[in-house]
């Protein structure tokens, strides 16, 4: 029996236990990962050049200032990061490591959870008093993967990033990379330092910005002062530049669009036909940008070790991939960096009271729990900004509502929903946010108003004064025996 059990030993679990521990002491906690080591994202993805894309000042933690003078950081530096985060708090004694979590059912007679999970000895059981649910929204076991016609004629290999073969060698080798998204942008340049040559081929394009690695004005402050003030100082600067941008790609759609475009000129001008490769149809934001570190992928281009075609696919054949322009793609290597699968609170199957609970039906209170579900909280980041702001909020949350249940004497909180009390005109969960991995899995999410505290607010700073500063018992929770 525990006070609380949290789903997930990545990025956001860490750092939401590591909250509970430091606000909460008294609360008997526990972690259960599914896999065998902490890290999340940052311990699955191990294709070449996996790296951040945001900046660390933003995606680390708080309480620990990012160690290194590195603003963009490489999988490897985030993992380790992550490790030592748990390690200073002693978080690795409190894991439950191979605890895969199927189901999770509420006893409203005992103000429990009843949590099944499968470990390499079978099935297993626990309780807790509640549940913080900070898995993520990937799906570790599968990505995207479309199917195309003929795939079975391809002579060569076909990968797809999320399972990188680490035995894989591809010094020389043609390949071509499958894709417009971060992961394409990333793998293409790094793949071009060893490969023959690296096409990079989309059906349409992506903004792109790229950002020094190393930022100067961030070297001068660690330099002038004292650690935590620079983080902290840091931090405000990334927070406040972040914001900035996005409002301006809300109301000076244009004016951004040409902006980012003309940059892109300045660095390929004559290599690359911007309007064709770089100009996207959709305005700024719409979809996330892509983050380019010290410009790596322009460089690629200039240099002739990389190519970017937009096109469609035709098929596959021996050699390669025909397109419908009927040109084709010789290729040793195909990479299908397609995307990635939503699985929403970890793929666990929900229950009250032996009936089983529909997420599309509930409305999400504040983008972090569900109406009518007790005791639950699952942490979901920023799309617009770095997800540790918004993980790191809902912990902060989670201790707020622990606390002022062992004030009150409770044992359970719920977040109400009553459609009579305010407008409750349906909107997409993540706003006008529409990437193909949110479009695919729409119908898995939860409902959201037009109106507080019933939607998921992509704004840090109304997040804060809601969720950091707002009253816990608003009319909406409800806390009780």
């Amino acid at each position: 029996m525990f006070d609380v059990v949290i789903v997930g030993a990545g990025l956001s679990g860490i750092g939401a236990a590591r909250q509970i521990l430091e606000k909460c002491p008294a609360i008997k906690l526990c972690i259960l990962e599914g896999r065998d080591c902490i890290g999340g994202t940052w311990d699955l993805f191990r294709y070449p050049g996996i790296r951040s894309d945001s900046d660390m000042y933003t995606m680390g933690y708080n309480s620990k200032p990012w160690p290194e003078p590195k603003t963009i950081a490489d999988g490897p530096s985030i993992l380790s990061y992550i490790k030592e985060a748990a390690s200073e708090k002693k978080i690795d004694d409190i894991i439950k490591y191979r605890h895969k979590v199927e189901s999770a059912s509420w006893d409203s007679k005992n103000n429990l959870w009843e949590i099944s999970t499968q470990t390499p000895e079978g099935t297993a059981s626990l309780t807790t008093s509640f549940l913080f649910i900070c898995s993520g929204y990937y799906d570790y076991e599968s990505g995207y993967r479309p199917r195309f016609k003929n795939e079975e004629m391809y002579q060569g290999k076909i990968i797809h990033p999320q399972f990188w073969p680490s035995e894989l060698e591809y010094k020389d080798k043609r390949i071509t990379v499958i894709g417009s998204g971060a992961t394409a942008m990333t793998l293409t340049p790094n793949l071009a330092k060893r490969a023959k040559k690296v096409t990079m081929l989309q059906r349409s394009p992506t903004y792109v910005v790229s950002l020094p690695s190393r930022d100067p004005l961030v070297k001068l402050v660690n330099f002038l002062l004292p650690i935590k003030l620079a983080y902290a100082f840091n931090r405000w600067r990334y927070i406040t530049l972040q914001r900035y941008i996005y409002n301006q790609t809300r109301v000076n759609p244009e004016k951004v669009k040409s902006k980012l475009l003309s940059l892109v000129r300045k660095n390929l001008e004559g290599y690359c036909d911007v309007d064709k490769h770089f100009t996207p149809e959709y305005n700024p934001w719409d979809q996330r940008l892509c983050l380019i570190p010290d410009g790596d992928l322009y460089k690629a281009l200039r240099n002739g070790k990389a190519e970017v075609v937009t096109d469609e696919i035709e098929q596959f054949c021996k050699s390669g991939i025909t397109l419908k322009s009927g040109k084709v793609l010789e290729s040793d290597i195909i990479v299908t960096a397609t995307g990635l699968n939503l699985k929403l609170l970890g793929g666990i199957s929900l229950g009250l009271d032996g009936k089983p609970i529909s997420i599309p039906e509930c409305y999400s209170y504040k983008g972090l729990m569900f109406s009518g579900i007790p005791n639950l909280v699952y942490s979901l980041g920023y799309i617009n900004a770095s997800w540790t702001l918004r993980s790191e909020i809902t912990a902060e949350f989670v201790c707020r509502v622990l606390n002022h249940m062992k004030t009150l004497n409770t044992g359970r909180v719920v977040a109400n929903f009553n459609p009579d009390d305010i407008s409750s005109e349906d909107s997409a969960f993540i706003g006008d946010f529409n990437p193909g991995y949110i479009t695919r899995s729409a119908h898995l999410m939860a409902k959201q108003s037009t109106k507080d505290p019933w939607r998921f607010n992509q704004n840090y700073s109304l997040d804060k004064k809601l969720i950091r500063n707002g009253k816990l018992e608003d009319g909406f929770l409800t806390f009780s025996n």
